[in-house]
């Protein structure tokens, strides 16, 4: 019996469960969601290429200006202090020209590319300090982990593809490549550009192909991660059971149900005993499953005039019985049978209903 209690308790706490809702917003307030870091490097990296392809003059011509200046102008300066502030902010404004519509189209993307995976998410839990991350035991452990191997065999996979998709693009371009030597300075350029944008275009999408599984196997780690246990599951509802408001939304959901039980009951009722206007009683008489009759749906003002709506529509008959009404909607819950000091008055209403359905 000993062997078989430890055992129970070793598959109580074995993690073999979904993750609840509570258990995954607690995960995403802390920034842990299922995300992977490839899909927004091939975003940033494909839209920083197809940008260079489309947008290039953009680029090249304050690239083509600088060249200029420094062979025509900045070359033929004597080396002063003065000079020298010159041509730092004239050069660091022309390369701030170029630089910064790639910059913006990169930061761009890497804002889809994480946004795409885990919506706007904004959290300082990764700001706080935290000892493991300086902890040498949990750093050899993270370096000879299955994790850490699946990263190796990702970043060998990555480098194989672009290697292959470069070697493609090039071989594919080979006779092109070869008769640069015979073009002149601008063309070899442009040739150039045009070469290592398609190669970076095409190695981007790759990239991005390989991403998607990175993220599919992210997903389902993360997945694993947040696993829970039975008897987690089992703290996490006696916790939420313990807050009122979550006590309060239970109970009044458990209102909601039973509330459409029992109008779905008024249809099947033999009559509706009503004050008439402040209450209203359903009662059902089946012989062959109680030896009395049953309140089977109950109301008061509102709800009594809904009952009462309801019977209408089904041809439900209703008699006014004022002190019959109030004493039933006072002292029998619904689903409970009458008690006996109402039996003869009841006997009499049901009487009278058989008598005019014509079922006696």
């Amino acid at each position: 019996m000993k062997h078989l209690s430890l055992d129970l308790q070793f598959f109580a706490g074995e993690k073999t469960e979904k993750a609840t809702p509570k258990k995954r917003r607690d995960a995403r307030k802390k920034g842990q969601t299922a995300k992977s870091q490839d899909i927004v490097t091939a975003v940033m990296l494909l839209a920083v290429f197809l940008f260079l392809y489309f947008g290039a003059s953009s680029i090249g011509s304050p690239m083509m200006a600088l060249f200029r200046q420094a062979f025509s102008k900045y070359m033929l300066q004597d080396v002063t202090e003065q000079s020298v502030g010159k041509l730092m902010t004239g050069v660091m404004k022309q390369l701030a020209s170029m630089l910064l519509p790639v910059m913006a189209v990169a930061l761009l993307a890497g804002v889809v590319g994480n946004v795409a995976q885990t919506g706007l998410l904004f959290t300082g839990e990764g700001l706080k300090p935290n000892i493991n991350k300086i902890n040498p035991v949990a750093g050899l452990k993270r370096i000879f982990s299955i994790r850490a191997l699946v990263e190796l065999l990702k970043s060998v996979l990555k480098m194989a593809v672009v290697g292959v998709v470069a070697f493609y693009v090039i071989w594919a371009n080979i006779q092109d490549i070869s008769g640069l030597p015979f073009k002149s300075a601008g063309d070899t350029l442009a040739a150039v550009g045009h070469l290592a944008a398609i190669t970076g275009i095409s190695a981007s999408v790759a990239l991005f192909v390989l991403a998607v599984l990175d993220y599919l196997y992210q997903r389902f780690d993360f997945e694993k991660n947040i696993r829970m246990s039975k008897q987690e599951i089992k703290e996490e509802f006696k916790n939420m059971e313990g807050d009122p408001l979550i006590k309060s939304k239970i109970r009044q959901k458990q209102r909601e149900m039973a509330m459409r039980r029992m109008m779905q009951e008024v249809p099947n009722a033999d009559v509706v005993i009503t004050n008439p206007t402040h209450f209203a009683v359903c009662l059902r008489y089946d012989e062959t499953k109680s030896d009395a009759p049953i309140v089977v749906a109950k109301g008061a003002d509102f709800l009594a005039q809904k009952i009462k709506s309801i019977a209408k529509e089904h041809d439900i008959v209703m008699l006014e019985n004022r002190p019959l009404a109030r004493a039933l909607y006072e002292q029998v819950e619904v689903g409970g049978r009458i008690p006996e000091q109402f039996f003869k008055a009841v006997a009499e209403i049901l009487a009278y209903v058989y008598k005019i359905k014509h079922k006696i």
